[in-house]
């Protein structure tokens, strides 16, 4: 018995700026279900402020409990776009990760495309990635474009 690979999308439809930036939004409510009451055990506080941190250099921040949610937030980025083609976030808003032949991306390009957002949020605010989404006819960002990979809308 032959098991058949998933059928790459022949005419992809690619995820602007907006419907990424509400899966985008969507992810990061959920995961502040799970910080917030985690911070308010920790520290005490529903939301950290400066005095809060137990290291704290200006705008540099290395609160041992900010730095586990930082690689928390990232394993969850990268596993479940590696593993299923989606965060939850995309999943409700119908988009997902694929490799530019349509497959899902795996771990490897999963784990480039979400590292390089540090390189999309330049200078600030994101802008670079901003700028890349809306001026590509793929609507990649740098992150998407080094990894091989892209937002796309799921069809039904």
């Amino acid at each position: 018995m032959q098991i058949k690979s998933p059928k790459p999308t022949d005419h992809p439809r690619y995820a602007g700026l907006w419907p990424r930036l509400a899966a985008l939004v969507i992810d990061f409510l959920l995961l502040s279900l799970l910080f917030f009451p985690i911070t308010k055990v920790v520290k005490g506080v529903w939301i950290m402020t400066g005095s809060d941190h137990l290291w704290e250099y200006g705008w540099f921040i290395t609160d041992p409990l900010c730095l586990i949610f930082l690689a928390v937030i990232v394993v969850y980025f990268i596993l479940l776009e590696g593993i299923f083609g989606a965060t939850i976030g995309k999943k409700v808003m119908d988009l997902r990760v694929v490799r530019t032949d349509g497959h899902k991306p795996g771990m490897a390009r999963s784990a480039a495309r979400n590292l390089l957002r540090a390189i999309d949020a330049l200078p600030a605010f994101s802008i670079l990635g901003i700028v890349l989404i809306v001026t590509s006819p793929e609507k990649a960002r740098f992150g998407d474009r080094v990894a091989g990979t892209r937002v796309i809308i799921r069809r039904r």
